[in-house]
């Protein structure tokens, strides 16, 4: 039996708006309000910023996956990490029942990055935090003709990628060539998007074209257990493309702030948590 085909179902382009310094631009890649439709996927930032936009900060009960397009970010946890990230590096983060950390632009650079926030389980949210360092050069690649996929999170094109997120995701970033096809295999129950970085890409069985700051939301069989595919099509000489997917959870949450939790009760209390310092010292 032939695998099943991933179709384009929703697609749309990124909206930017000028913030105020030290911020730059940002746009919503997914808007915080269509959850539902993007579980276990909550929102997906693109962010310009320079030093001073994201100092400590709290955050409980989901994940991040932060990719860097460009510039450098700083990484500050008050766990005591702290790192700098480079264009194409990711940087994983459960933050769990506690996390305090600071994210921004290095010395007089623009970073400009990709923040995907990604739901846990109810009886996950009290778990422990996690920060995670990606480096571009310790992800598998695997060519093919007219293109390479780099994975970041999980099995794909026969290599496991080094992330390791509390709630399994698979992460791919596919390079390709004008005219280069490349057939992208992904749990057929697994949630799926298409964010284009570059270049023009043709994806999906119904043929749904994307150009650059393009989003595509996928077809999925939620109950599935087998392979499904994902096809992809260049139509310039340099497309870049990330695709996302991870199976849904299927619970009510209430995003709040720097909290994800399941009501509004539990997001009153990280508050209060946070309030009496049970979130550590500031990260600095």
């Amino acid at each position: 039996m032939a695998n099943f085909q991933r179709e384009v179902k929703d697609h749309w382009y990124v909206q930017y708006q000028e913030m105020g310094f030290p911020a730059i631009q940002k746009g919503w890649v997914l808007p915080a309000d269509r959850w539902r439709d993007f579980d276990p996927f909550i929102l997906m930032a693109e962010d310009w910023f320079k030093k001073g936009t994201f100092p400590d900060h709290p955050h409980r009960g989901f994940q991040t996956v932060t990719y860097v397009v460009d510039g450098r970010l700083e990484h500050i946890d008050n766990a005591g990490g702290r790192d700098v990230l480079e264009p194409g590096d990711v940087q994983y983060m459960n933050a769990g029942w506690a996390a305090r950390h600071a994210e921004d632009g290095v010395e007089d650079d623009i970073a400009h990055t990709l923040q995907l926030w990604l739901n846990l389980p109810g009886n996950k949210k009290n778990s422990e935090t996690i920060y995670q360092n990606v480096y571009g050069e310790d992800a598998p690649v695997v060519p093919f003709e007219g293109g390479s996929v780099k994975v970041f999170s999980g099995n794909v094109a026969g290599v496991e990628g080094p992330l390791n997120s509390i709630v399994p995701i698979t992460l791919s970033e596919i390079t390709l060539s004008e005219d280069a096809a490349f057939t992208l295999d992904l749990p057929e129950n697994h949630n799926a998007f298409v964010y284009v970085l570059a270049g023009d890409v043709v994806a999906g069985e119904n043929e749904v074209n994307l150009k650059k700051h393009g989003v595509a939301t996928l077809s999925f069989l939620e109950e599935g257990e087998g392979s499904s595919e994902l096809k992809l099509v260049s139509k310039k000489r340099r497309t870049k493309v990330l695709v996302y997917s991870g199976a849904p959870i299927r619970e009510e949450i209430v995003p709040h702030g720097p909290f994800v939790m399941n009501s509004m009760e539990e997001i009153k209390q990280a508050y209060d948590d946070f309030r009496r310092g049970k979130f550590g010292p500031p990260a600095v």
